[in-house]
């Protein structure tokens, strides 16, 4: 993909996405934490410019000079090495710097960037990090889409507004994938990018496995809703029983009950549940109960990166029912770049794939995304394995 175009273009194109994401943004919508997992769409645009500038332009390009003193310390997310920095939990009690002024940090670094890239004789381990530096924004696209929707789908006037993505689509049918018993390779391979929680790669033992074709769609988790399915103990993980009891969820998230019919907020405002679409934004919990419904299970990462050469995987998160840990051999980069994903291999669960927000090129069937399992903010969705 960059091979195509000049590192420059490359930037440019990644960095104009990010700002598109929020094109039908009013100014109110920007500065917005309803919880905390959501941080306000302003915050993204000022700690993404801010990776760019500490991690590439402050050591790399002489006479730099940062554009604001205390910017590290409000933008910065969790990179323990870098310094001090505002509570996750308090991203959205900041109303300075101003959204415009958050805009003129970008400019101003995107122009710095721009003539760096244009200018300085990039070295491998340069490259390597500002690859990275393409990579976690893209990262973040995704994270903003999520997050401006948890913004307006809270808001009781359910606005709609526009967004470069088609949320929902019916899949076309495909017959189930069958893994033959054997012994598989997991983990990047080549040359390419990848995260370093998709390395080393390495030998797994995967039994006969039948994966389903198609995720779960909203009108098979009806059927769950209207069996009873979140009122039903016998269904549900210790865990997952006990949050479904103290949120009282009775359905995925964005779903609403009116006048005995199911509704669903989407960027296009209130609408009612399409039933052909893939069931989206459900828990690991839900997931789990669900298949143990069907008399099924959810698939093992390993089992679907094996079958994913044959599988469609564009439009939701699929859960697995394996825990984010370190490969064999994984190792963690050098500097603050090393804590990018090492130090939450814990606590967590792998999602496979990509949804309708990733951007594109961006994911791959080594790629693993991870959330705790309550978490549903995100494009989530299941498919159903069995033996």
């Amino acid at each position: 993909m960059i091979a195509e175009q000049t590192l420059t273009d490359q930037y440019l194109r990644v960095r104009a996405h990010s700002e598109a994401i929020c094109r039908g943004l009013e100014t109110e919508d920007y500065v917005v934490q309803p919880i905390v997992d959501v941080s306000p769409p302003k915050w993204h645009l000022g700690h993404t410019t801010w990776f760019w500038e500490t991690f590439v332009l402050v050591p790399n390009a002489p006479g730099y000079r940062i554009y604001h003193e205390d910017f590290s310390f409000v933008f910065n997310s969790y990179y323990e090495s870098v310094g001090r920095r505002v509570l996750r939990t308090d991203r959205g009690n900041l109303s300075r710097p101003t959204v415009a002024g958050v805009y003129a940090y970008r400019a101003y670094v995107d122009e710095h960037m721009s003539r760096f890239l244009d200018t300085a004789d990039i070295a491998p381990e340069l490259y390597a990090l500002i690859e990275l530096g393409f990579n976690h924004e893209q990262q973040h696209q995704e994270l903003l889409i999520t997050d401006i929707k948890y913004i307006l789908g809270h808001n009781p006037l359910f606005p709609a507004v526009e967004m470069p993505i088609t949320e929902h689509r019916p899949e076309s049918p495909a017959s189930a994938v069958s893994l033959a018993e054997g012994i598989y390779t997991i983990g990047h391979r080549g040359n390419g990018f990848c995260f370093d929680n998709e390395l080393a790669p390495h030998k797994v033992y995967v039994n006969d496995t039948i994966l389903s074709g198609n995720l779960v769609t909203n009108a098979d988790y009806l059927a769950f809703i209207e069996a009873g399915g979140y009122q039903n103990f016998r269904f549900w993980l210790s865990d997952g029983w006990a949050w479904v009891k103290a949120n009282d969820v009775q359905a995925p998230l964005y779903w609403h009950r009116v006048e005995g019919e199911w509704w669903n907020y989407t960027f296009d405002g209130l609408k009612p549940v399409d039933k052909d679409v893939p069931v989206c934004h459900v828990s690991q919990y839900e997931a789990d109960a669900y298949a143990r419904w069907k008399g099924q299970r959810l698939p093992t990462e390993f089992e679907w990166e094996a079958a994913a050469q044959q599988l469609a995987w564009v439009s939701r998160w699929e859960w697995t029912n394996s825990a984010y840990m370190p490969y064999p051999g994984f190792t963690t980069a050098e500097g603050a770049v090393g804590e990018y994903n090492g130090k939450f291999m814990s606590g967590q669960i792998v999602l496979r794939g990509a949804s309708v927000a990733t951007p594109e090129g961006h994911s791959r069937p080594t790629y693993r995304n991870f959330f705790q399992p309550d978490k549903r903010w995100q494009y989530t969705g299941i498919r159903l394995t069995s033996q």
